[in-house]
């Protein structure tokens, strides 16, 4: 008996995931990729008897397999406007992404699904939800853009997880029609990936709130009440491209007072908020939830500190308490959280230099982040591919932080140009090993030296991974 035939564009970790859970779902993938694909992941599917080619796509016999109500997923790195995606659509075919293809099989016994997506954070916000639910004893998958597909997950498990923590990108988000998370996590719309968009931030805003786009009353969006575009989007109403959801909005910036004052005169209506009260000492951060008691934390007591990370941990402080864990439990786990791996990762300190690893941070925004996080002098490791990078915001942290600033990349004339008379010297480099022993060379106790690039890394390192594990191995071996 023959199974229906689904192409799949791309052998990622997104690619071989689908094709994964497709034969777990009684589907027969056939996974295409441009480029060639990597040996493990071709192995992987000779494994599991799944047809694949390399080095292009078919695109006949695409169209001729999946035209006229068929569907096909996509990996999130090709764009939606790609050629070969318009004419599959034309086609009459579906195109999906990884996550909606997944989300398809991810409920069959009311399991519970928390989405996250954001600029900046998004991350750290979905290992801070896993590690909530993860103390709290419950059965977890922490999964999507943070490391193992979605898909993969389930096609491993005999059971889908009982609480499913999902990281997606807009990438993700862009090839999505029914995905409709429980919780959904919106960290923040900064620009990011405006080359994918046209340079058009209104495109990308419209890609995030994706996540929110099939939710109903039933579900909770956890909403930034201090960033524009995410409020802009809020305001529209829930027939205009607003959102359905019951929506909780967290403020950093903005007291309870002055939170639901806003709120008012905007005509909007939170189901629930969570706000920081400064007042009295220690400062603590609180959430108001319907029929439950108030959750209080001291924000000192935070294992993630930086302004940077307060908002990660109260949205995901929320999320826990939505889902009805204790109160207890959830301090208790925001207050051993370890962090994670290339995102504002301590490595070493030698001869009184601290080396950090924050490779993760792929744009300006979270570059910003970092550098305001950090106190003392910075030596900061910079570069890679430049995706429309507007560097204005990073001026005064630069001029009042930076000492040296090493470029790590094949073009550095952007930041060259930008920070070459804010710094005490500008110094490039082609490899991470030369750019830790460049530092450990200039720096002086006190130090800090900050590999927090706002850029890609595909110049010189397959990834964002790779360039980090690449630097920590160099400050491992001073």
């Amino acid at each position: 008996m023959s199974h229906p035939i689904i192409p799949i564009f791309g052998a990622g970790e997104s690619g071989i995931g689908a094709a994964l859970l497709a034969v777990r779902q009684g589907l027969e993938p056939w996974v295409t990729d441009a480029g060639e694909i990597r040996e493990d992941r071709a192995e992987a599917l000779k494994a599991a008897g799944i047809a694949f080619e390399s080095g292009g796509h078919d695109l006949n016999r695409a169209m001729a397999i999946a035209g006229h109500g068929g569907t096909v997923i996509k990996s999130p790195g090709i764009p939606e406007n790609a050629h070969s995606m318009v004419q599959l659509r034309e086609s009459g075919a579906s195109v999906i992404s990884e996550i909606e293809f997944a989300s398809r099989f991810a409920q069959p016994n009311g399991q519970r699904v928390v989405a996250i997506t954001g600029a900046n954070g998004k991350t750290t916000t979905t290992a801070l939800i896993a590690a909530l639910f993860e103390g709290a004893g419950a059965d977890v998958a922490c999964v999507g853009n943070i490391g193992k597909s979605w898909s993969r997950d389930l096609a491993e498990r005999s059971m889908p997880a009982a609480i499913q923590v999902v990281e997606v990108s807009s990438f993700q988000l862009d090839g999505t029609d029914e995905f409709r998370p429980d919780v959904a996590v919106l960290l923040n719309i900064t620009p990011d990936h405006l080359d994918r968009y046209n340079d058009d931030i209104e495109q990308y805003a419209d890609a995030k709130w994706r996540i929110t786009a099939r939710q109903t009353a039933d579900d909770v969006l956890v909403l930034n009440a201090d960033d524009a575009l995410s409020m802009a989007r809020w305001k529209r109403g829930s027939h205009a491209g607003g959102t359905a959801a019951r929506v909780v909005a967290v403020s950093t910036e903005q007291t309870e007072e002055q939170l639901t004052s806003a709120l008012n005169a905007e005509g909007l209506t939170p189901w629930g908020h969570a706000t920081v009260d400064v007042q009295p000492h220690p400062e603590t951060f609180t959430i108001y939830l319907p029929q439950l008691k108030p959750f209080t934390m001291t924000i000192q007591e935070l294992a993630l500190q930086g302004k940077h990370n307060l908002y990660n941990s109260m949205a995901a402080s929320v999320a826990g308490r939505v889902l009805e864990l204790r109160s207890e439990g959830i301090r208790d786990s925001l207050a051993q959280f370890d962090g994670i791996e290339h995102r504002m990762e301590f490595v070493v300190e030698t001869n009184g230099i601290k080396f950090i690893n924050d490779s993760k941070a792929t744009n300006v925004n979270s570059a910003w982040y970092a550098l305001e996080s950090i106190t003392g002098p910075v030596i900061w490791i910079a570069g890679g591919i430049d995706k429309g990078n507007d560097y204005a915001s990073l001026l005064h942290l630069v001029s009042s932080k930076v000492d040296h600033l090493i470029c790590l990349g094949t073009n550095n004339q952007k930041l060259i140009d930008t920070f070459g008379d804010r710094v005490s010297g500008v110094h490039e480099v082609d490899s991470a090993a030369e750019a830790v022993q460049l530092a450990y060379q200039l720096g002086q106790p006190g130090h800090t030296a900050l590999l927090s690039p706002a850029c890609a890394s595909f110049d010189l390192f397959g990834s964002y991974e790779e360039r980090g594990r690449e630097f920590k191995a160099a400050v491992r071996a001073l």
